[in-house]
This record gives structure tokens, sequence and C-alpha cells, in this order.
């Protein structure tokens, strides 16, 4: 089960972040990702993080103002984000699939069996 939250609204510039708060996983071992969902838009892979040093991977748009991070102990994923912009506004979504993927499938929808519910991210201007 994947639980996120930590959204809002905020003015352009400024910043949120993300908790997805992970259970029902008997290992560590496990790929993570954040989503987000625009209407109008497709689903958008925003960032992963793979596991065991695997490394973080970000969709160009966010590169710079977004870090994804995980408290592995807690079993909770964050996504920090900094200089929000308008365009940043979507339902944002946790994922999780119980394996290391390979870095071209990491922000792909469909490499993911488990979504959270969403949570609302909307940037004023």
């Amino acid at each position: 089960q994947l639980v996120e939250s930590g959204g809002g609204l905020v003015q352009a510039g400024g910043s949120l972040r993300l908790s997805c708060a992970v259970s029902g996983f008997t290992s560590g071992y496990y790929t993570m990702a954040w989503f987000r969902s625009a209407p109008g838009n497709e689903r958008e892979g925003v960032s992963c993080i793979r596991p065991r040093g695997g490394g973080s991977f970000y969709t160009d748009s966010v590169k710079g103002r977004f870090t994804i991070s995980r408290d592995s102990a807690k079993k909770i994923v964050y996504l920090q984000m900094n200089s929000l912009k308008p365009e940043d506004t979507a339902v944002y979504y946790c994922a999780a699939v119980p394996s290391r993927l390979i870095v071209t499938a990491c922000l792909g929808d469909k490499s993911y069996n488990y979504w959270g519910q969403g949570t609302l991210v909307t940037v004023s201007s």
C-alpha cells in the first residue's frame, strides 16, 4: 500500500515536499517513482529512485528543481519540489515495483504495479 501526502496550494517559486509511505513490502528492494497527471495531459514520469545505490532519475522539466529521496528505515519516499511553476500543477502519484528497473524503464508508468491514490499540487501564478 502506498499513501501520499504533502500536496497543497503554493505560489509560483515556492516549495512543497511530497511523502509516500510504503507498507506491505517484505523487503526494501523496490524501485519507487513519482508520476503526475494534469488535465488534458498524459500521465508523466517525474522522478524515480532505484534500490541499493541504483541512482535517481528525473524528467527534463524538473531537473535542478525536484529531488527524490528515500528513508529505507521509515519506508518513506520523498519528492522535494522547489522553484515550483504553474505548469507543475497536477495530481502527483507515488508508484512502486518490487524490483530494480533498468534505467530506460524507470520513468515508464507501465513498469509499476503499485500505486497510491494521488495528492493534488496546485501552483498559482
